[in-house]
């Protein structure tokens, strides 16, 4: 079961719920991916709302590798949510409203 004080969230992916939680080596290693220099540049690129597939899929890994799942980026891309694509998009905000703070 998910904490939110932990900033985890619940999520269920082909059809399993699943933990995700973006700790400091996930921020980290989305920090890399998406080219930004620190947590605040991090936070002002998805602040905008505009994200891709691609983006939602590295974000959604992040946050499951950080939870404990082995799972590549790949693999996420192949994953199925309640809700398609506007589910995906769901689960995203609200893995970044529990990191960053506010509402998803």
């Amino acid at each position: 079961m998910a904490n939110r004080r932990r900033g985890e969230i619940e999520a269920v992916l082909d059809g399993e719920a699943r933990v995700l939680v973006l700790t400091l080596g996930a921020l980290a290693e989305l920090e890399a991916v998406f080219g930004a220099g620190d947590l605040a540049a991090l936070a002002a690129r998805f602040a905008d709302g505009k994200l891709s597939a691609r983006d939602a899929a590295r974000i959604i890994g992040a946050g499951l590798r950080a939870a404990g799942a082995e799972v590549s980026d790949d693999e996420v891309a192949t994953m199925r949510a309640e809700g398609g694509a506007a589910g995906f998009a769901r689960i995203v905000a609200e893995l970044l409203a529990v990191t960053f703070g506010g509402e998803p």
